[in-house]
């Protein structure tokens, strides 16, 4: 019988990196992580599918120890310790105003920036395609070798304020990035089975 593995283009060690090994890192080693290495991960997000090419996304690094301390006084008490301490954190955020890219990413359209003069439906369509770009930030993550904490309990308008108050950017995922260290992760949590989650019509 075939493994459900063979069936896929990909090999299965980068399935399983990708996917079925890859685990929410807890905690880190010390080893940095490159300007070089985040170019890369950005080099594969870019490609990745959002609806008429918009690109809300935006990503702040957070290296400083200063920018740390700020960051830190905004995440939830569970969430304090590992982000001190990861090698490097980015705070995942939408742009509201990505529409105003989109004569130059969507340029076969050119009606399209009209399309979102309206405040609630660009903010809901900022909000989904960065969502989908914060999912592949993450794959690239672990295709770079690294692993990632992404975590939402923060106080979103608190770093809003202390870091996106001349951008307007709205916070979406604050993310730890690293080289797991010990006792990186929690026991694997079940999943939903194929019928649970597939119907077909």
């Amino acid at each position: 019988m075939t493994e459900l593995h063979e069936t896929l283009v990909l090999e299965k060690t980068a399935q399983d990196l990708l996917f079925r090994e890859a685990r929410t890192a807890n905690t880190f080693t010390d080893e940095p992580v490159g300007e070089e290495q985040i170019a890369a991960i950005y080099d594969l997000v870019k490609y990745a599918p959002t609806s008429m090419n918009m690109q809300p996304l935006r990503v702040l690094l957070v290296r400083t120890e200063e920018a740390r301390e700020r960051l830190v006084s905004h995440m939830a008490d569970g969430n304090k310790p590992k982000t001190q301490t990861a090698p490097l954190v980015a705070v995942l955020a939408y742009d509201p105003e990505f529409h105003e890219h989109l004569p130059t990413q969507f340029p076969h359209f050119q009606g399209a920036q009209a399309i979102f003069k309206d405040q609630d439906h660009r903010f809901g369509a900022a909000t989904l395609n960065a969502s989908l770009q914060v999912g592949y930030f993450i794959l690239a993550v672990r295709a770079a070798g690294l692993a990632a904490g992404p975590m939402t309990g923060f106080d979103a308008e608190g770093i809003d304020k202390e870091f996106f108050a001349e951008t307007g950017y709205k916070t979406l995922v604050v993310v730890n990035i690293g080289k797991p260290g010990e006792n990186a992760w929690f026991p694997r949590s079940p999943r939903l089975e194929l019928d649970q989650v597939i119907t077909t019509v």
